[in-house]
């Protein structure tokens, strides 16, 4: 059965002064059912009967047609403008799409599903707890205030933003995402990106956008090692590798990984790539011949500093004492540790072994007596860490029992009296880019069950 004409004529036209964005403008004496229709389908009045749609993902062309079919269902008499309806029928798709599996329509699937949490966090539908920076972009922890009342893990930004995990429980997703992120855990949403600014100001105005200033980059600061930024570990382990020519590298087959070997073939060390800032993202071993096992081994996090980088790399360089170190006796811990006491950290015992803390709190070495008396088993004998606490790292790393005294003296002497440089956090214009962003990586403890999911 054919809707009856209503006496109502909307008129789309695109933005005047945003990208994508689109406008309708409302005449007739009905005009006000169009009005309804329009904002239910997420249009703004920005003025007497006029509407804008504005999205995050600059489809707005699509979703103005899709409206304009709608509402010429329902009797209104609908004009799109001609540059509108070269909007309309363009082809286009993002470059560098990191889930280039995806068809056209699950782009746009994935991108609406995007838009969706956006609106519902800007409606206040979903409150959202915490938030923080992964290294490679923006995540977030929130409740549900209506629909399953279900928390949330949120991961990416913009068009990209998924819900990445479920839980019965804000406590339960809050402890989840502590433990994920530690200290780069802060409260509330995250500062709004470019393309948030620019659909919230479309959405109030047809006036030319607002000149925004430019937020000053924060001057790097300079902290103690331990607390240093982790820079970038695939420029210096280039860096490394170009300065020592007695080491050779090689790439796996996936291109994840980077070993080095020196040529003597019994030093070695393993990066992975891309690694989580708590996972394991270098490996360091020595070997009594090319074919032995393991005569002590070190690894260190993704958000290990550069400096601490720096100063192992430089031991392994040097190549004195790496072959093998002593049995961990009391001389072997305190030549270890003589640059922690001399620099003032404090020491307490108890337990399994010593732990050494520096004098702000925010670093630490624990040496294990219980394991270094099982040096067969290559166990963890050290545990460095930066951050609040060793049960909420920034950053670890471990050595085995027969680790070189040398070089973990040389590690304590970093740690107490190396210095480096922490920027401040990024603003997010500084972090946002057009595209070209990681696809979704969950961090550890967070199962992703709607990554990469289009309807």
């Amino acid at each position: 059965m054919k809707t009856s004409s209503i006496d109502a004529h909307v008129r789309l036209d695109v933005h005047p002064h945003h990208s994508s964005a689109v406008t309708a403008v409302l005449t007739g004496s009905q005009a006000h059912i169009a009005h309804a229709a329009l904002e239910a389908g997420n249009w703004s009045a920005v003025g007497n009967n006029t509407l804008v749609l504005a999205r995050i993902d600059h489809e707005e062309p699509y979703w103005a047609e899709w409206a304009a079919e709608q509402l010429t269902a329902d009797g209104t008499t609908v004009e799109i403008t001609p540059k509108l309806r070269e909007a309309m029928d363009e082809e286009w798709t993002w470059a560098n799409y990191p889930m280039h599996w995806c068809t056209r329509s699950e782009i746009r699937q994935v991108s609406d599903d995007a838009q969706k949490i956006h609106d519902d966090i800007r409606h206040g539908r979903l409150l959202i707890h915490a938030h923080a920076h992964d290294g490679h972009t923006t995540v977030a922890v929130g409740t549900y205030l209506h629909r399953s009342g279900k928390s949330v893990y949120l991961h990416g930004e913009d068009h990209l933003r998924q819900v990445a995990d479920t839980f019965d429980s804000p406590a339960a997703a809050l402890v989840a995402f502590e433990k994920a992120h530690g200290a780069a855990m802060r409260p509330g949403p995250a500062p709004l990106t470019d393309t948030e600014q620019d659909t919230t100001q479309a959405r109030t105005s047809l006036g030319p956008p607002t000149a925004r200033a430019e937020s000053p980059r924060p001057e790097p600061e300079t902290v103690p090692a331990y607390a240093a930024d982790a820079g970038n570990h695939d420029a210096l382990l280039e860096t490394f590798l170009e300065d020592h020519h007695d080491w050779q590298k090689w790439r796996t087959w996936s291109d994840d990984t980077t070993h080095a070997i020196h040529e003597d073939q019994t030093l070695r060390i393993e990066h992975v790539h891309e690694a989580d800032a708590h996972e394991t993202a270098w490996t360091m071993a020595a070997y009594e011949t090319p074919v032995s096992d393991r005569m002590w081994v070190l690894t260190a996090s993704g958000a290990t500093p550069a400096p601490v980088l720096r100063g192992l790399l430089r031991h392994l360089a040097d190549g004195s004492d790496t072959a093998l170190g002593s049995p961990v006796g009391e001389k072997t811990v305190t030549a270890a540790t003589h640059p922690l006491s001399e620099a003032g950290w404090s020491h307490t015992v108890g337990g399994r072994g010593i732990r050494w803390k520096s004098p702000a709190g925010d670093a630490g070495v624990q040496f294990d007596a219980f394991a270094a008396q099982r040096p067969t088993q290559n166990l963890t004998t050290w545990t460095v860490w930066g951050g609040p606490d060793p049960d909420r790292p920034a950053w670890t790393l471990t050595a085995s029992p027969y680790t070189p005294s040398s070089l973990l003296a040389d590690l304590s002497e970093t740690l107490a009296h190396g210095i480096g440089t922490r920027q401040g956090p990024a603003t997010s214009r500084e972090r946002t880019t057009s595209i070209a962003t990681a696809p979704p990586r969950i961090p550890t403890g967070l199962t992703g069950n709607a990554v990469g999911r289009a309807r």
